[in-house]
């Protein structure tokens, strides 16, 4: 052995560099390993056995395989804001610093309160949250359900905001090649030679696979060197991109995979201005998976305590890490492929105990190796049980006569075969299908151009591998238009893949573990059998077999074969559960990328924002704009004062605001008249040039949707305004209605919220502005232009649209130039009005306007009320057909008694209103009973002297006059309310035609 300090580590071989050291910590303690270590190999090197503990019976557990299948050591790294939970020690790669922690122990990972739990095991049998949490009904929700929330989940994520940033990108090949084993890196090879665009993904931070882990040689040379060697040949050709520690978590239509790029995961702190993982999204013409195999284990009574391991898991160790996982070691198997972990034990100066294989007949060239080895062979035998308290000490087995004798060992490496990695061939819905040849499931059906190749494909020999990548390369490369060779298949090792498939050892009186991360038992699978529970999907969902993490990657095949026996069913009769993405987890950060915090939703910048700045605007963010909400003057006291003098002189004078973030929405095509009398209740073929008018729309389900305005400039032309929040949901309805309901009509949409830059200029003196701004290029006065008119002209030399639209009240006009002329025309607005005292004013000052003058807005547009509920049933047409018409007619939405839009205003002026309030009958008790409609906007009206406000009262229109309660329980208000018209101000309209 290698120090004191690594008690496991050989003292010569593997992939890691000895030269560098690398300081870690595992529960406060200190250890040690090297560069090219995982964290599990530089435990097991440091002697540690225990790293965990089991979700249910917090059973100690130690490592168990070598690769994204692991279900046992699950850790929490780092600490603070990156700190991470359940990360497996199989696939962290080392780095100096690291901190890691055992996760589900209390007070420590060796002495863990939670043990207790295996002395409950009878009452925690599969199922028994089902059973047991039925009664009493008193104690769910003060007994049970915080029990539950407390042992739910594994490991503690961090509570503080994620400090690294995540990347996003995409990209487009003629072959997507996972996984970069023997079989990965020849078909990249020959598809990459060919001139193929070729993206080869590995999870590993080591290309190679399980040439990595074995002692095989291709060719001349050691099969690790040639995966080096050919990853070099590829990385140097421009057209292949080699992509290391990157998972293909999922396929997806089109021809569309995801991949995750752990680009920094490697590192304590990502380097400056480089993300901690990446997202790819790759849209490849062909695909070839060689994502290999996934040993399976043996079902025996204490076959979950540390020192128990995958056979294929102690060769990676011993071979690419330099680690022995144990100092005297068992084998037992029913594969030949396990016999290469016992010779390469012993040679590496292992203590090998005995090979204890299942099978009576065993391969003369096994046997004979063995024993020049000095390995005892034990056929026909069966491990029963396993001793130790935190680690394997002994195991117990019956021999081929029957008795029962044991071992003295630290290490006991089992295999029952290997099971095609196959997940990924089954994310678009098809099931694999038995194969008894080989003891595994195999893909049958799979996603449009993939190919599987290797052991992926059931096919578990290097040659097989080597032999099918180079042909599935140079074929992927021919579908694409390119001309390719097949080299000659280098020799390699003959190997010996025999299995007879052993499940389950029955006849112990210990826990015999189906599914280690989630404690299933061999037990709770008869019980499922006894309760009915048989078909795979209702095994999964009573026991929880493979529903952790892992999906079931080391699990599924076993416990399936179990009910298969216990029901007397083949396996192609109980087949398997379906496999969904991601493959492995995915952090949800990854998925966002940029798209956090303030780059949740990117924020957009009006052309007149630089100006607002300037005048001391205070924005709001409103959908994904930001916008000027008030522009405070120096002396005034808060926000309210600010406000209500906007409004003063807008409606005395003359004030502008910025109207640009409304969605606009450009409608052209011969039929673009009828696509819009479909989309709106009212008509709108027949308006006429040069006029606006106002719509609104309805959902499917007869709901209001959104509102605006829609003027024709040309018999073929129409531009439609929508709200800001709802601009882009309104887009996606429209492209729906246009491509999927009525493909027939021609018609054209394109979203120009962008392009435009538009200002309300509102006010009495609102003519007389523009009149000095426009000056001969158009005629504003009433006659050219009167209320509901638009028009387009040019303007300093640029188009320029004009409408006479008012959402305060007053007269109002909305002036509309491109975008890149908008921070000049707010300017020129504000030069013209200088005479006439203009002022600025925000989306607050403009909301108070609406209010008074009752017009409705996103508060009333709330998804629960109907045309007839805002007062515009009389807009619905009943010439024509519109979305909504039919099941707006619904009893239940066209019921008298339903709440209709009503102002309010306090009884004691003085009193304050607050939105969210609920109306109830004076006298009434504060119950769901009572409550006869809400209040859905407020706002203290200068132009009343008192707060005014908007909402809908159960029949609402013939109780004007009426005093109810605007009762607010959260706010402790209670506030007796006059009900009065919604229309608050200048009710005749006057100010309104100027």
């Amino acid at each position: 052995m290698a120090s004191p300090d690594q008690p496991g580590r050989l003292t010569s071989g593997g992939l890691i560099d000895r030269g560098r050291r690398m300081h870690f910590t595992f529960d406060g303690a200190a250890y040690s390993g090297y560069a090219g270590d995982t964290l599990a190999a530089a435990l097991l090197g440091s002697g540690v056995r225990l790293v965990g503990r089991s979700f249910k019976y917090h059973r100690p557990r130690g490592v168990l395989t070598s690769g994204s299948e692991e279900p046992n050591a699950l850790v929490e790294l780092r600490r603070g804001a990156r700190q991470e939970p359940n990360t497996r020690a199989t696939t962290a790669e080392l780095f100096d610093g690291l901190e890691a922690r055992s996760q589900n122990r209390w007070p420590s990972l060796a002495f863990d309160a939670g043990a207790v739990n295996s002395l409950l095991a009878p009452f925690l049998a599969a199922g028994f949250y089902y059973k047991t949490f039925m009664w009493p009904a008193a104690f769910w929700e003060r007994v049970y359900e915080p029990l539950i929330r407390r042992a739910a989940g594994l490991g503690r994520a961090s509570a503080e905001g994620d400090p690294d940033t995540y990347d996003k990108t995409h990209a487009f090949c003629d072959l997507l090649v996972i996984g970069a084993g023997a079989a990965g890196l020849s078909a990249a090879l020959a598809a990459g030679s060919a001139g193929a665009r070729v993206i080869l993904c590995d999870e590993d931070f080591v290309a190679g696979g399980r040439l990595n882990g074995d002692a095989k040689e291709i060719g001349s040379q050691p099969g690790r060197l040639w995966a080096r060697e050919t990853v070099a040949r590829l990385e140097a050709m421009p057209n292949v991109s080699v992509l290391r520690r990157t998972s293909v978590f999922g396929v997806y239509d089109g021809s569309t995979y995801g991949a995750i790029e752990r680009v920094s995961d490697h590192l304590a702190v990502p380097a400056p201005h480089r993300p901690r993982q990446r997202y790819w999204k790759i849209v490849a013409k062909r695909s070839l998976l060689a994502a290999g195999a996934i040993e399976r284990h043996i079902v025996f009574g204490g076959n979950d305590r540390p020192g128990v391991m995958m056979a294929s898991a102690v060769r990676t160790y011993l071979n690419r890490f330099a680690v022995a996982p144990g100092r005297r070691a068992a084998i037992f198997t029913a594969s030949d492929d396990a016999w290469t972990t016992a010779f390469d034990l012993a040679q590496a100066g292992i203590e090998v105990a005995g090979v204890l294989d299942t099978r009576p007949q065993i391969d003369p060239a096994l046997s004979d190796r063995a024993k020049r080895l000095g390995i005892p062979v034990f056929p026909a035998a069966q491990v029963v049980d396993t001793h130790g308290r935190l680690a394997l000490r002994r195991i117990s087995f019956r021999d081929a006569n029957g008795r029962t004798s044991a071992l003295d060992v630290d290490l006991l490496a089992t295999s029952g075969g290997w099971n095609a990695n196959l997940a990924i061939t089954t994310h678009l819905g098809s099931r694999p299908e038995w194969s008894d040849a080989i003891a595994s499931f195999v893909p049958v059906k799979l996603p449009p151009a993939m190919t599987v190749v290797g052991s992926a494909a059931g096919h578990f020999t290097l040659t097989d591998a080597l032999r099918e990548g180079m042909s599935a390369g140079a074929e992927a490369a021919e579908a694409t238009g390119f001309t390719a060779t097949r080299p000659p298949v280098p020799q390699v090792d003959d190997e010996r893949t025999g299995v007879t498939p052993l499940w389950h050892m029955a006849g112990s009186r210990a826990k015999a573990f189906v599914d280690f991360q989630n404690d299933v038992t061999s037990d709770d699978v008869s019980l499922a059998a006894q309760e009915g529970f048989r078909s795979v999907e209702l095994l999964k969902r009573y026991t929880t077999l493979g529903m952790a993490t892992d999906q079931g990657k080391t699990s599924n095949v076993n416990g399936h074969a179990i009910m298969a026996q216990l029901t007397g069913r083949s396996m192609a009769e109980v087949g398997t559960t379906m496999f969904r993405p991601p493959y492995t987890p995915v952090a949800i950060a990854a998925m966002a990328g940029h798209h956090r915090g303030r780059q949740f939703r990117p924020t957009r910048l009006t052309a007149s924002h630089g100006w607002a700045t300037e005048r001391g605007a205070t924005f709001v963010e409103v959908g994904q704009w930001l916008r000027a909400q008030w522009f405070a003057r120096p002396g005034e006291a808060d926000w309210l004062e600010t406000v209500s003098r906007e409004v003063r002189e807008t409606r005395s004078r003359v004030g502008v605001c910025d109207v640009s973030t409304l969605g606009k929405i450009d409608v052209q095509g011969s039929d673009a008249g009828l696509f819009l009398d479909r989309i709106y209740v009212n008509v709108f073929s027949t308006l006429p040039v040069g006029k606006v008018r106002y719509g609104l729309m309805l959902r499917e389900d007869g709901i209001a949707a959104d509102d605006g305005t829609c003027a024709r400039f040309a018999p073929d032309h129409f531009m439609m305004s929508t709200t800001t929040a709802n601009a882009g949901k309104v887009m996606q309805n429209l492209e729906h209605a246009r491509q999927v309901l009525w493909p027939e009509l021609d018609v054209q949409l394109v979203s120009v919220t962008e392009q435009w830059s538009q200002y309300s200029i509102a006010g009495p003196q609102s003519r007389r502005l523009l009149q000095r701004l426009l000056g001969d290029a158009f005629d504003v006065s009433d006659e050219r232009l009167p209320y509901l008119g638009c028009a387009e002209f040019i303007w300093r030399g640029v188009t320029t649209r004009l409408y006479r639209v008012s959402f305060s009240g007053e007269l109002a006009y909305e002036l509309a130039v491109p975008a890149a002329c908008g921070d000049a025309a707010i300017r020129a607005i504000m030069d013209a009005g200088a005479e006439f005292d203009v002022i600025p004013y925000g989306t607050e000052a403009l909301g108070v306007m609406r209010i008074e003058k009752g017009h409705v807005a996103g508060n009333e547009l709330n998804g629960m009320t109907t045309a007839t509920d805002l007062g515009l049933g009389r807009r619905m047409s009943k010439k024509k057909d519109f979305i909504g018409r039919v099941l707006a007619q619904r009893p239940g939405l066209s019921d008298p008694d339903r709440p209709a839009l009503v102002g309010i205003k306090p009884v004691d002026r003085a009193a304050r209103l607050r939105a969210g309030a609920h109306f109830l009958a004076l006298g009434a008790a504060a119950t769901m009973e009572n409550d006869e409609g809400y209040v859905t906007s407020v706002a203290f009206s200068p132009m009343l002297g008192h707060w005014i406000g908007l909402g809908f009262l159960r029949q609402g229109r013939a109780r004007i006059d009426q005093r109810v309660r605007a009762y607010d329980p959260v706010r402790n208000g209670d506030t007796e309310v006059q009900i009065v018209s919604p229309v608050f101000f200048d009710a005749e309209g006057a100010r309104l035609r100027g």
